[in-house]
């Protein structure tokens, strides 16, 4: 499932739309960013209430390809800006991060 496509089925709204539509090859769910370092995989999605610049500058770390923000949180300017200058894809939604990793789990075992 590409980027766009994991937006739509999400009903997700897509701020940071500068980015490759690739591939989402999995998605780690955490708003601790030392644990996305330490467990989060290359290529997947990140489901987090985390929206701030830390956040992108984690997700470059460890390659992760679109950043899902949880509970409608705001998103601060500088955040997409980082997210914009890395290619990283940033969506939003007013779920949480249990429903959306539901969601997500159940679209990549289709």
């Amino acid at each position: 499932m590409k980027i766009r496509e994991a937006a739509a089925a999400l009903g997700a709204e897509i701020c940071q739309d500068e980015f490759d539509n690739i591939e989402v090859s999995g998605a780690y769910t955490s708003d601790l960013l030392s644990d996305v370092m330490a467990h989060a995989k290359d290529g997947g999605a990140l489901i987090t209430i985390q929206a701030h610049k830390n956040t992108v500058a984690v997700a470059t770390l460890v390659n992760i390809s679109v950043i899902v923000i949880c509970n409608s949180r705001p998103l601060p300017e500088d955040m997409l800006e980082a997210a914009k200058d890395e290619g990283i894809a940033v969506i939003r939604t007013k779920e949480n991060q249990f429903t959306v990793s539901g969601k997500l789990w159940d679209l990549f075992k289709q």
